[in-house]
């Protein structure tokens, strides 16, 4: 039974192109109007909650009651070696996916012997150099394939709060309905860099650097020679060089085809020559691939080109909307001719929603980087800058939001109370339901079963079939593996090779069955680690909730506090020093404490419960070995501020962008009253939490699909 509002009826439909599954969280829905179709339930919760991304293919919104919360996570530190393993397969921009975001799991709070993380400069595993050659592919009619079982009777099988121990809340206000996402500019994130100030793009202007050649460099070359350069360059024909004729021979003008070739074309050396009385400029690779090779990495290109006296990297404001930022950096590493590997961030930013964030990139001049606004939709590089350093993973203080939650219910005082309580006491540090899959097969089970060297667990727990959201393909190889155990024909089945069960099945035709340890592990290591981290993310969830339920808001005897990186316990006499935002809890691992009251059995309690030692959880394996790690239980967010807005139309942005900010626009003026309300809020969340949590506790709902498709079955259907 669905609450919907203002005469819309909403169809749900499944989709092939976009589908729920652990490291690729996201749906699809379709809105379309039907005059005169409301239906009323009071109190019921009418809404896809937590990680579900809108994609709206006939509609730009989705106005559907009670919280359509689509969230977008605290930004969560991404893997060191992310770049490295995302390919654009063909130089070409990948759209309408948001690829492995959430594989990159937040690290919680730093200790001595935190797990092991892309922080500590661990090597990522990379998937061997043949999947690189290999084009995936889906034809249109995979790409149109709809599902005979419907949404909500697949996500009957799907994870609840209660399925992953998130059952509290802090706070006693009375929940309200609304609408998140119901546009992505709704959701607005700003990255807080290393000084604690907010990223904004707020200057457009290249700094002024007399060794940049002219704005000419982009334009003197034809389309055909930009074509035979790159095809040089790339060694995609036979040819050693290719000749441009200067037809205005002038200086001037040979300098700027000179400099437009080595700028454009790294990897490229030209000269000039005469033949027949013309004067040609010669593009040629000076020492064959290996020089290209060289000058193309991270580490070497082209130093000879780069002024000493400027930094070698150039930072930049990047500003987008509904673009993850690793699809982001594949795309303008597509239009710059570089490699993913020379771009460096702070932390990824999720699909939909418009983000803000800083991004360095090694030896591109910043004229080349402000070109490419006069070429990308959705994208804005301004605030440029020249610098020594890059930037690194985890550096970033954590992120700014600005959330609009449209058409709300809630009366001016059940909004002032639910935001007062996230102002003054904050929300429960849960790892959201983001965290742990959307199939049948939570991401806790198979690591889990890693961590019990269960291997044979792990490789049916990946690749058996299972109810739940899941695009055709992967049904029909789990149905073929099911059916023949044969990792070849399984393989076969999936034109997307390099998801997780295409890259374990490879592995298994490479090792064999009877090496599974090997065959695992041909998947990149932050995936495998995903695994690990969900199965301590959901023990840390269920003692967080029983040590609420035990002892409440306050600190008692026992708890663990941080003194710098080191945890120790609270004694009685010292009590009322602490407040319960200083209280953390540990991740399981081998080198945490665990608090010194009735929780701490309980920790023992549950791993005992699933057959693990928490006195040894080193593993045979070192990348599997869990050091452990201390997470706050309370998270009070900071410049938090809000507003209750009126508006008439559901399609009128309610605040401005930077982008509108820098056209001039003036800020939207709002009646004293209209058809609908909003609650505008703002607030600062460090790194490693999830908005999802914030959002949950100002309005009082469980995030998790499986609960509300449970609610709405009736409509649904």
């Amino acid at each position: 039974m669905l609450g919907c509002s203002r005469g819309w009826f909403f169809r749900v439909v499944l989709s092939s192109a976009l589908l729920l599954r652990p490291e690729q969280r996201a749906c699809l829905l379709v809105a379309r109007p039907a005059p005169r179709a409301r239906f009323q339930a009071p109190g019921s919760l009418t809404c896809f909650l937590g990680y579900l991304k809108m994609e709206m293919t006939e509609m730009t919104s989705v106005s559907l009651k009670r919280g359509s919360v689509a969230i977008e996570d605290n930004d969560s530190v991404a893997p060191a070696e992310e770049a490295k393993r995302q390919k654009v397969s063909g130089c070409c921009p990948t759209t309408g996916q948001d690829g492995l975001e959430n594989s990159s799991l937040p690290s919680s709070e730093k200790v001595p012997g935190p797990p092991e993380t892309a922080e500590q400069g661990e090597k990522n595993s990379e998937v061997p150099s043949e999947e690189e050659e290999e084009e995936d592919g889906l034809s249109e009619e995979d790409e149109e394939e709809e599902e005979a079982e419907s949404f909500a009777d697949m996500m009957k099988h799907g994870l609840t709060e209660l399925d992953v121990g998130i059952t509290k809340f802090v706070s006693s206000h009375q929940g309200f309905s609304g609408i998140l996402k119901e546009r992505y500019s709704d959701f607005v994130v700003h990255e807080i860099g290393r000084d604690g100030r907010i990223s904004h793009l707020s200057d457009l202007s290249v700094p002024v650097d007399e060794e940049d050649p002219s704005e000419d460099v982009f334009t003197v070359l034809t389309a055909e020679e930009k074509q035979r350069l790159e095809e040089l360059q790339l060694f995609k024909n036979k040819e050693t060089s290719v000749a441009i004729e200067v037809i205005e021979d002038t200086k001037e003008k040979r300098t700027i085809i000179h400099q437009a070739i080595k700028s454009l074309f790294p990897g490229l050396e030209t000269k000039t020559e005469d033949r027949e009385g013309k004067k040609y400029i010669v593009a040629y690779h000076a020492a064959g691939k290996k020089a290209l090779a060289k000058v193309r990495t991270a580490a070497d290109p082209r130093k000879h080109s780069w002024p000493k006296s400027r930094g070698s990297y150039c930072h930049f404001v990047l500003y987008k909307e509904n673009k993850d930022t690793m699809d982001a950096i594949n795309l303008l590493s597509k239009y710059l001719r570089v490699k993913p590997n020379i771009f460096s961030y702070m932390g990824t930013k999720d699909k939909r929603a418009i983000t803000v964030q800083e991004i360095a990139v090694l030896k591109i001049t910043a004229q080349r980087l402000a070109h490419l606004n006069k070429c990308l939709m959705n994208f804005k590089l301004g605030n440029f800058s020249y610098q020594k350093n890059p930037l690194k993973l985890g550096e970033l203080q954590g992120n700014h939001f600005t959330v609009v939650l449209r058409n709300i219910t809630g009366t001016d005082n059940q909004v002032e109370q639910a935001m007062n309580s996230l102002k003054e006491i904050g929300f429960i540090n849960y790892y959201g339901m983001q965290r742990f899959g959307t199939t049948a097969v939570p991401t806790y089970q198979v690591g889990r079963a890693i961590l019990q060297n269960s291997w044979a667990e792990v490789m049916d727990l990946i690749l058996k079939p299972r109810s739940g959201a899941e695009k055709g393909y992967l049904v029909k190889c789990r149905e073929e593996w099911a059916k023949t155990k044969d990792p070849a024909a399984a393989l076969r089945k999936l034109p997307v090779k390099r998801c997780v069960e295409g890259q374990l099945l490879r592995g298994l035709s490479k090792y064999g069955m009877k090496n599974i340890v090997s065959a695992f592990g041909i998947i990149p290591r932050n995936n495998r680690l995903m695994y690990i981290h969900s199965y301590q993310s959901y023990v840390w969830n269920n003692m967080v909730s029983k040590r609420i339920d035990e002892y409440g808001l306050k600190p008692v005897p026992g708890d663990l506090v941080l003194k710098g990186a080191t945890a120790t316990f609270i004694e009685e006499d010292d009590v009322n020093n602490y407040s319960i935002h200083d209280v953390v809890m540990p991740l399981p691992g081998f080198d945490v404490i665990y608090p010194k009251h009735k929780i701490s059995e309980a920790y023992r309690e549950m791993l005992t419960a699933d057959n693990l030692d928490i006195d040894n959880m080193r593993h045979k394996i070192r990348d599997y070995s869990l050091s452990g790690a201390y997470r706050k239980i309370i998270i009070r967010p900071q410049n938090v501020s809000w507003e209750v807005v009126a508006y008439d139309d559901p399609k009128i942005p309610l605040f401005n962008t930077d982008v509108d900010n820098l056209e001039g626009r003036p800020p939207p003026v709002f009646a004293s009253e209209g058809k609908y309300r909003a609650l505008k809020m703002d607030f600062s969340l460090p790194p490693s939490t999830y908005a999802t949590m914030a959002i949950r506790e100002v309005l009082k709902m469980d995030t998790s699909i499986k609960n509300q498709t449970q609610l709405n079955t009736t409509w649904l259907r």
